[in-house]
């Protein structure tokens, strides 16, 4: 959600800790919207509150003009969100529910190749190559590349062992992601998040340091 408004050049103020329990404390009937946790948006100028990441990339896309034109490139700028949404939660084990082991990770690295080739995939559909394209085609970057780029630019940034799966599984989505990463407000953006967290922080707690340590060694499979 960062990345498409500032990649749109829009400007916007971001909740404390505090602030968010409050919202999430609150009875249901004076939430802005009923939601469990982040993300959250709020548009104070038209007065609508919604949660969920692909819901508020999606009420991003429409109202900021930035959707494809046809309804099936729609739908699949759609589905590469939701994907990405997946491959959030997996990577996180759905937000620490449990912990990675070494096992637990070998069994995962197949899985998230797998994840990998449904990016290349589809960019080899819409024309993509190593050095020129998008991810649904076209000839500026749209919603699903600032996505796909956010996703696994910090990914791959962060964990060396994923970023050399990244790059021999899906070549082309690596190339795409590293050209669309190197767009001034995206550059400016990933700056700001090392300030803000550290170079290294990914997702934090006990999940981050469980990742970090499984990832640490080469597995390719």
């Amino acid at each position: 959600m960062r990345a498409v408004l500032a990649w749109t050049g829009k400007a916007w103020r971001e909740a404390g800790d505090d602030q968010i329990q409050k919202l999430m404390a609150e009875p249901v009937g004076r939430m802005p919207v009923p939601f469990m946790g982040p993300p959250l948006l709020i548009d104070n100028t038209n007065s609508v509150a919604i949660a969920q990441m692909p819901a508020i990339i999606l009420y991003l896309g429409e109202t900021l003009g930035l959707m494809p034109a046809t309804p099936a490139l729609r739908a699949l700028t759609m589905k590469v969100v939701n994907d990405a949404n997946d491959v959030i939660d997996e990577i996180t084990l759905q937000g620490g529910q449990s912990m990675w082991t070494q096992e637990r990770w070998r069994e995962f690295v197949p899985r998230l190749r797998k994840w990998m080739s449904f990016w290349e995939e589809t960019g080899r559909r819409h024309g993509l190559t190593a050095d020129a394209g998008f991810l649904l085609g076209g000839v500026v970057p749209g919603i699903a590349d600032v996505v796909t780029a956010t996703l696994w630019t910090t990914m791959a940034d962060r964990f060396p062992v994923i970023a050399s799966i990244f790059d021999e599984a899906a070549p082309l989505t690596s190339a795409l992601a590293r050209r669309v990463s190197s767009l001034p407000a995206l550059v400016e953006l990933a700056e700001k998040a090392r300030r803000d967290y550290g170079d290294e922080a990914y997702c934090g707690g006990q999940i981050e340091a469980a990742l970090r340590k499984v990832a640490g060694e080469s597995v390719h499979l």
